[in-house]
C-alpha cells in the first residue's frame, strides 16, 4: 500500500507533457501547472494561430498568458526529491501492443531489453540484471526481445529444444534423440545453423553475383540501343544537311545562269548603241547630225546591273563551320564520364520516363500508417489506412517511436526502390513526407517536424497552393489544385517527386539527391480534416 501512495505522489507532481517530475513548475489561468520549458515549448509552436491552449484541459487563450512560479509546488518537489523520491519510471519504458513485455514485471510491465535462451524468460532492464551480476548466469545466451521464445520448448518434454534431427528436418530436445528420433542423422542446433548459414551465404554471393551479371547485360543493352538511335539521328542529320546544301547549291547556280543570259543581251544592246554612237559621229554634214541626233534613246542604267550579287566561294564554308561547331559540342558530351556504381548489389538500369498515371500505379505500394508513431491528435481508421484531426486527444499507449509535438504519422512500411501512393484529403491542409526513421520525436523540439530538419521531405497542401520544406528551408512551388496527391519515390536513383493528380499528371516538385538510409511514408496536418491513402 505504502508503495502505491509513492507512485501516486509521483503522478500529482508530474509534468503531463514531458511526464516527469516538475522543473521549475508555473501555473497558468486554468489552474493546471507544467514545466515552463514545456508549457513555453508548446505555446511556442502555437504562436502562428494567436491562441493558446491548455494540454489538459484544451481552455484557450487569446492572449498568452504571463507564467509565474509556483513556490509551494517547487518546494514540494524538492522536498520529494531529498527523500529519496525520483521521478516515475516514464511511460516510454511500459510495455505496449507491440513490444515484448518482461515476464518478470508485475501488474503494469515494463517493456523487455533481453530474451534469455535458456532460461526463456524475457526480461526489463531491472530484472536483467541478475543476469549481469550471477557469474552462472553470465552464460546463459541473451538475445534481443523475443515473443516466440514458447516455441523453443518441446511439446512432448517440456525441454527446451537443442538438438535438430536431420532425417526428419525438425528442432527437438536431447529426450526427443533417444526416444522417438533415436538412430536418426542428429547434430546440435547450433552446428545445424552454423551449416545452414555457410550455404546461405554462399547462395546470397551466387545470387548477387547473378544481379550484378543480369544488371549489367540489361545496361549494356539499353546503352547499345540509346548509341544505335544517336548514331541512326546522326545519319538523318547527315542527310538533311546535305541534301539542303545541294537544294541551294541548285537554286544559286540556277540564279546565276539567269544573270549571265540578262547580262549577255545587255552587252548586245549596248554594242548595237555603241555602233550606232561611233556612225553617227563620223557624219560630215552638220545638219544630218543634229537631226539623227534627236531620235537616239536616252543612256539608261541597266535593268539588273544593282541585283547582280555573286556570292563567293565561302558561302557554303559557313555551313563547314556549323557542322565543325555540332561536332565539337558533340565530342564534349561523349567526353562525360559514364560512371556506374554498385550499392547493395542493385545496378540500377536506365529507366523509361513516366507520364501517364497508369505508368506510376505499376509501383503502387500500399502504404498503412504505424500506431505506435501516430500523435495524440490523430484518429486512425480501423484498418489504419486513414486519419482524422481531432480536438480532443486520443488514448494511446505510450511508445517511443510516438511523435508527441506535431500531428504527424509515419507509415509501418519502409521504402525502398519504386513506390508510389496517392492521398486523398478531405478538408483543409495536410503535409505530406518521408523521413527517415531516427527522426526526432521530442515534446518541445520544432525539429520534430517534417521538413524542420536534415532527416525528411515535405510537401506542404494549402486549399490554394503548396511549398516544399527540408532542414527547415522554405521552397514556394505552383501547380493546379486537387484533393489527390501523388508521391512518387526512386530511392536508388534519389529521386522524390510530388504530383497533382487529375486527368493528368502535374509534376510539383522534384528532389534529386541521395537517400543514406530507408524512407517511410509520412502524414501530418494543418488543420481539421481527413486524409486516406491509396
Amino acid at each position: 500500500m505504502a508503495q502505491k501512495g509513492v507512485q501516486l505522489d509521483r503522478e500529482t507532481f508530474s509534468c503531463s507533457i514531458c511526464l516527469d517530475l516538475l522543473k521549475d513548475p508555473v501555473t497558468i489561468p486554468c489552474g493546471h501547472s507544467y514545466c515552463k520549458k514545456c508549457i513555453q515549448a508548446r505555446w511556442d509552436a502555437e504562436e502562428e494561430k494567436q491562441t493558446y491552449s491548455c494540454p489538459q484541459c484544451r481552455q484557450t487563450f487569446t492572449q498568452r498568458p504571463v507564467l509565474v512560479k509556483n513556490t509551494m509546488l517547487a518546494a514540494l518537489v524538492e522536498e520529494l526529491k531529498k527523500t529519496g523520491l525520483q521521478a516515475a519510471p516514464a511511460d516510454l519504458c511500459y510495455a505496449g501492443p507491440e513490444d515484448v513485455a518482461c515476464d518478470v514485471c508485475t501488474g503494469r510491465k515494463l517493456r523487455a531489453v533481453k530474451s534469455c535462451l535458456v532460461c526463456l524468460v524475457s526480461y526489463c532492464e531491472n530484472h536483467l540484471q541478475t543476469h549481469r551480476d550471477v557469474a552462472p548466469l553470465k552464460k546463459h545466451k541473451l538475445v534481443e526481445p523475443d515473443k516466440n521464445l514458447q516455441e523453443n520448448i518441446c511439446s512432448r518434454h517440456d525441454k527446451v529444444m537443442k538438438m535438430f534431427c536431420r532425417t526428419d528436418r525438425q528442432n527437438i530436445c536431447y529426450l526427443c534423440s533417444v526416444d522417438e528420433h533415436k538412430g536418426h542423422d542428429t547434430v546440435s542446433a547450433a552446428a545445424e545453423r552454423t551449416e545452414r548459414q555457410r550455404e546461405l551465404e554462399g547462395s546470397r554471393g551466387n545470387q548477387e553475383v547473378e544481379a550484378i551479371g543480369r544488371s549489367a547485360d540489361k545496361a549494356v543493352e539499353d546503352s547499345e540501343e540509346i548509341f544505335t538511335q544517336m548514331i541512326r539521328l546522326m545519319e538523318k542529320r547527315r542527310s538533311e544537311v546535305k541534301q539542303q546544301v545541294r537544294s541551294q547549291q541548285e537554286a544559286e547556280v540556277s540564279r546565276v545562269k539567269e544573270l549571265q543570259e540578262e547580262l549577255e543581251q545587255e552587252i548586245a544592246e549596248l554594242k548595237r548603241r555603241d555602233a550606232e554612237l561611233e556612225k553617227l559621229s563620223h557624219t560630215e554634214d552638220h545638219n544630218q547630225f543634229l537631226h539623227n541626233y534627236p531620235s537616239l534613246p536616252p543612256l539608261s542604267q541597266p535593268a539588273h546591273s544593282s541585283s547582280i550579287n555573286i556570292r563567293p566561294q565561302r558561302y557554303f564554308e559557313y555551313v563547314t563551320a556549323a557542322v565543325s561547331q555540332l561536332r565539337e559540342k558533340l565530342q564534349e558530351v561523349l567526353r562525360t564520364n559514364i560512371s556506374v556504381t554498385v550499392a547493395d548489389v542493385d545496378v540500377s538500369p536506365l529507366y523509361p520516363e513516366l507520364a501517364t498515371r497508369d505508368d506510376f500505379l505499376k509501383y503502387s505500394y500500399g502504404i498503412t500508417l504505424d500506431p505506435n508513431t501516430v500523435n495524440e491528435q490523430l484518429l486512425l481508421s480501423e484498418d489504419n489506412r486513414s486519419a482524422m484531426f481531432m480536438i480532443e486527444e486520443q488514448s494511446y499507449s505510450p511508445h517511443p517511436d510516438r511523435f508527441s509535438f506535431w500531428p504527424q504519422v509515419l507509415s509501418t512500411q519502409s521504402l525502398t526502390g519504386r513506390c508510389y501512393w496517392e492521398l486523398e484529403r478531405r478538408g483543409g491542409g495536410v503535409y505530406v513526407a518521408v523521413a527517415y526513421k531516427n527522426m526526432r520525436r521530442a515534446w518541445g523540439s520544432r525539429e520534430s517536424g517534417f521538413g524542420l530538419n536534415d532527416k525528411s521531405w515535405t510537401i506542404n497542401c494549402y486549399n490554394s497552393s503548396y511549398d516544399v520544406w527540408h532542414n527547415s528551408v522554405q521552397t514556394r512551388v505552383s501547380g493546379p489544385r486537387s484533393s489527390t496527391l501523388g508521391v512518387y519515390l526512386d530511392h536508388s536513383a534519389g529521386v522524390l517527386s510530388f504530383y497533382s493528380v487529375s486527368e493528368t499528371m502535374t509534376l510539383l516538385h522534384r528532389v534529386q539527391t541521395t537517400f543514406t538510409q530507408p524512407l517511410y511514408a509520412g502524414l501530418g496536418f494543418l488543420c481539421y480534416e481527413t486524409t486516406d491513402l491509396s
